[in-house]
C-alpha cells in the first residue's frame, strides 16, 4: 500500500507491507470470509458442502443454521436460548449489531403468521421504489407479465442511427437489472419475461422497452403478491415441476426450459433459461429441461441431508410430456435421441438409482409452464397457486 500523503517514512518510493487486510481492498472480502469461517469453526459450527455460505451447529437436540451473506448473518433454530448463546459467543470475536427477529433481509420482508404456521416473503416496497424510479408509479395495472402474443426478437433492435438515438436516454439495462433481482428472489412469475428481456441488453429497441413497461404494469397490479410457506397435505418433502417450450426463441430456434422446486406449498428454487442446444423435438426439449431440474433435485436432497433430514424415498419430478417421462426411465426412442450428448443421459442413471421419480401430469397442473412461454391470465392464476404466490 502506498504511504499516505504527509506521513512518509524512509524513501518516498517505499510502500507498506500490510500485516492484515484493510476494508475496500481486492483481497478484503476473501480475508473477511476466512476470518469468519475460522471463528465459526472454533464455535463448533460446520460449513455445508452443498452450500458454502451456510453453517450448521449440531449438539444433542440443538440445531442452529446460519446462512451468511458477506457480513449479514441470520440465525435459525427452534431453540431461542441456543441462538442467544451463539450470538453472545460471536460477539466476543466481532462487534455485532443484533437486530432481533428478522423482519427485513436484503430488501425482502419476512412476514410470520404463527397461528397458521406460515411464513411469507414479500418485496412490495422494492417494487414500489422501482416503479417510482422508472416513472411508472401512475401506470395502469394489467394481468400478465408479458403479452401472450409477444414474440420479441433481435430484429426489433435499432436498425438505423435515428432508432439508436431514440434509445440512448432510455434506462433499459438498469430496468432489467432491477427486475432480475426481483425475479430471482421472490417473484418466480416474472422469471420468463425478465429472461427474455435480458437477451436484448446489448442493443434494445423500442418494442423491447414497451415489453419492460408492460412488465412494470403487471407488477403495479400484483404489488401484494407474497411467497407463502405453510403446512400442506403432501406426503413428499418437496416436489419439482419441469417444462419446456420447443423452439420458442425466434432468433436461434432454441427452446426455453424451466423448473420449480416446491417445499411446504411455496417455491424455494426456480429457473427459466434458454437451453444450450437446439432441440429437434418436443420430447428432446422436455428431456433436457428434466435433466436441469434433476440436477437441482440432487442438490436439494444433499442440502436437506446436511440439515439432518433423512431422505429415503425418490423425489418427484413432474413432467407433462409422456415421451420425456418414458425416455427418463428407459432408453426408448433411441433413433430420435441417439445424437444427444452423453451428459444428458445422467438422468436415467439417477432415476435407476432411485433418487428421482419422473411422473406424468396434465399440462393444466404444470406449474413450470409459466417459465417457458407468455401465458394468458387464467393459466397464470393456476401457476401462481401452485407456486405459492398469494395476495
Amino acid at each position: 500500500m502506498r504511504q499516505a500523503e504527509g506521513f512518509h517514512t524512509g524513501n518516498s518510493n517505499q510502500v507498506y507491507l500490510l500485516l492484515k487486510s484493510l476494508y475496500g481492498l481486492k483481497q478484503a472480502a476473501r480475508q473477511w470470509n476466512k476470518k469468519l469461517h475460522d471463528t465459526l469453526l472454533s464455535m463448533g459450527f460446520k460449513r455445508l458442502e452443498s452450500d458454502r455460505s451456510i453453517y450448521i451447529f449440531v449438539r444433542d437436540d440443538v440445531r442452529i443454521i446460519i446462512p451468511v451473506f458477506i457480513d449479514d448473518i441470520t440465525f435459525a433454530s427452534s431453540d431461542s436460548a441456543a441462538i442467544d448463546s451463539a450470538i453472545k459467543e460471536l460477539a466476543s470475536h466481532f462487534k455485532l449489531r443484533d437486530l432481533g427477529p428478522t423482519s427485513f433481509l436484503l430488501g425482502i420482508e419476512i412476514i410470520r403468521t404463527p397461528d397458521k404456521q406460515q411464513i411469507a416473503l414479500s418485496q412490495r416496497q422494492y417494487i414500489v421504489d422501482a416503479l417510482e424510479r422508472f416513472n411508472m408509479s401512475d401506470c395502469n395495472p394489467i394481468g400478465t407479465p408479458m403479452d401472450p402474443g409477444a414474440h420479441l426478437s433481435s430484429s426489433m433492435s435499432p436498425q438505423s442511427p435515428e432508432e439508436q438515438k431514440a434509445m440512448q436516454n432510455i434506462p433499459y439495462l438498469s430496468a432489467v437489472g432491477t427486475l432480475q433481482y426481483l425475479a430471482t428472489s421472490t417473484r418466480p412469475d416474472i422469471s420468463f419475461a425478465v429472461g427474455v428481456l435480458a437477451r436484448f441488453n446489448t442493443n434494445p429497441g423500442i418494442e423491447h422497452w414497451k415489453a419492460v413497461k408492460h412488465l412494470f404494469r403487471y407488477l403495479k397490479g400484483s404489488l401484494d403478491y407474497k411467497l407463502v410457506y405453510g403446512p400442506t397435505d403432501s406426503s413428499h418433502l418437496f416436489t419439482t415441476y419441469t417444462d419446456a417450450d420447443h423452439g420458442g426463441n425466434p432468433d436461434n430456434g432454441r427452446s426455453t426450459g424451466g423448473y420449480a422446486v416446491i417445499i411446504w406449498g411455496g417455491a424455494v428454487s426456480w429457473s427459466s433459461r434458454l437451453q444450450s442446444v437446439v432441440s429437434l423435438s418436443t420430447t428432446e426439449a422436455e428431456y433436457i429441461a428434466a435433466v436441469e431440474a434433476g440436477k437441482e433435485i440432487i442438490w436439494m436432497r444433499n442440502l436437506l441431508t446436511e440439515f439432518g433430514i433423512n431422505i429415503t424415498s425418490p423425489s418427484q419430478l413432474l413432467i407433462d410430456n409422456n415421451s420425456a417421462v418414458t425416455v427418463a426411465k428407459n432408453p426408448e426412442h433411441h433413433g430420435r435421441m441417439k445424437h444427444l450428448d452423453l451428459r444428458f443421459h445422467w438422468l436415467r442413471d439417477t432415476v435407476e438409482a432411485g433418487h428421482i421419480s419422473p411422473i406424468h401430469i396434465p399440462t393444466t397442473a404444470q406449474a413450470a409452464d409459466i417459465f417457458t412461454k407468455p401465458l394468458g391470465r387464467q393459466k397464470i392464476d393456476v401457476c401462481l397457486g401452485l407456486l405459492g404466490l398469494q395476495k
